[in-house]
């Protein structure tokens, strides 16, 4: 190529004479002119930035993020136990097929005209988390379980007029940070206090105690899980649902929907509001997660106007006996309403949500009841296995999918770094979240997993604390 300046085969308008002839058309000298308008003078690199020659060629282009991505080590090259938000758990083959068709992949946004069928599509999902959760309105997804806890705290705070919310301690950190930056906006001026309730140490469930006595008529919601991010059952859901109405709370409760399966739902024990992650329901592990956060509610105008997502329904059409999908009070959201909606949110993670259908459709009832008493099987026995081996102890039952180890005398890092040496990821560190849980990680168990591949992360934890 020699001195030339390279033209991008990717980049649109790359070819140097087409670039001065945009700038010739719009008045100005150089791209630097359209900068200033935007970036400070403190901010801009006044210096060509250090980068190697570009690669025009495809193939060399490819060979060269091959060599990137060979350095990764994947769940497919490794047996793994991570979770604690991402979850590797099957995807059903036809989940990919569906959610690659062009008129799903594409279509990021629009309107009925050009939806294509994913108005459809997102409805039922809507409807089959409402049928597994026990409610009976659900909008798109946002982000990740993150966001929609946030979002559903906020709506709590709304319909309450109240500025305060109280959530579990054994709460995700990852989490509870996301909900904390969701409360305390420093722009609008409507900041809400977060408040953390112990956990009881022996069972890892709420400290019913420490709720009432943190609980007053300032309180919005009471937010807890179930499973909780350490893995454990929440059994006094009723308990804690009554405690918050009792003083004029709304009860919030977030779940891993896959879970549902053999879990009651949460509206059995009083929650108004429900909010989780879809990714364990038929999504990949992508880079970055794969994640979609749902909400989910009783079907009342009090809940309804408050939503901040987008809600789609169904309604007739001009000609009789046909059914159309649209939005349901769009109006109401910030794509309208703009800064002066009540809530603000933004990309939605509809892809997620029609994978998810599909794989909610595929299962039906009987499916997800034998996928939760697999894991639920699976889980206690690798617990067991472990717990045999001396230095290591399991301090909580009660469980899910999830549930802490404890190592005596080792650090996780050094244990960990063991098994990596053995092919295995270990569960995720969570010494320095829990310091009152020592040396421990989390561990994940899933239908993913093999009776082989329990017993093989047994004998080879044996082998490495030996």
């Amino acid at each position: 190529m020699g001195s030339r300046r390279p033209v991008h085969p990717y980049i649109p308008n790359s070819v140097p004479a087409v670039k001065e002839e945009m700038l010739r058309e719009i008045g100005v000298a150089s791209a630097d002119e359209l900068y200033a308008q935007m970036i400070p003078e403190r901010l801009r690199l006044r210096r060509r930035m250090e980068l190697p020659e570009p690669l025009p060629a495809e193939l060399d282009l490819r060979r060269h993020v091959e060599g990137i991505l060979s350095k990764d080590r994947t769940c497919s090259d490794y047996l793994s136990f991570l979770g604690g938000g991402c979850w590797q758990h099957f995807v059903p083959e036809v989940c990919d097929e569906i959610i690659g068709r062009s008129e799903f992949l594409t279509a990021y946004a629009g309107g009925p005209y050009s939806d294509l069928g994913r108005f459809q599509a997102v409805f039922e999902f809507q409807s089959m988390i409402c049928e597994l959760v026990g409610m009976e309105v659900s909008g798109t997804p946002t982000y990740d379980w993150g966001s929609a806890a946030g979002n559903a705290v906020r709506m709590a705070s709304r319909i309450t007029g109240r500025r305060e919310v109280l959530v579990p301690r054994n709460i995700s950190p990852a989490r509870l940070s996301i909900i904390s930056n969701f409360c305390n906006p420093t722009t609008t001026g409507d900041g809400i206090f977060v408040k953390q309730v112990d956990y009881d140490p022996e069972k890892a469930i709420l400290d019913l105690g420490d709720l009432e006595a943190k609980i007053s008529d300032r309180t919005a919601c009471v937010y807890f899980e179930s499973p909780s991010y350490l893995g454990v059952i929440e059994t006094q859901g009723a308990e804690i649902s009554r405690i918050a109405h009792d003083n004029g709370a709304e009860s919030v409760v977030g779940v891993d929907p896959i879970s549902l399966g053999i879990l009651a739902p949460p509206s059995d024990y009083g929650a108004d509001i429900v909010c989780g992650e879809a990714q364990p329901l038929g999504v990949h592990m992508h880079a970055g997660g794969g994640l979609s956060g749902f909400i989910a509610s009783r079907d009342e105008e009090r809940y309804v106007g408050e939503y901040p997502l987008r809600l789609i329904s169904v309604t007739d059409t001009a000609k009789e006996g046909e059914y159309g999908f649209g939005q349901c009070r769009y109006e109401r959201t910030s794509y309208i309403a703009r800064e002066k909606a009540k809530d603000w949110v933004g990309t939605t993670t509809a892809l997620w949500a029609i994978a998810a259908a599909v794989y909610m459709s595929l299962m039906g009832p009987e499916g997800m009841r034998e996928v939760g008493e697999s894991m639920i099987q699976r889980s206690h026995y690798a617990a067991k296995r472990l717990s045999e081996i001396e230095s290591v102890r399991v301090p909580f039952d009660g469980f899910f999918k999830e549930f802490p180890v404890n190592f005596a005398g080792r650090t996780v890092a050094e244990v960990n770094h063991g098994l990596l040496e053995h092919k295995i990821f270990g569960g995720k560190d969570i010494s320095a979240e829990f310091p009152e849980l020592g040396q421990s990680s989390l561990y994940c168990v899933t239908e993913a997993h093999k009776q082989s591949d329990l017993d093989r992360l047994a004998s080879t934890l044996r082998e490495v604390l030996a």
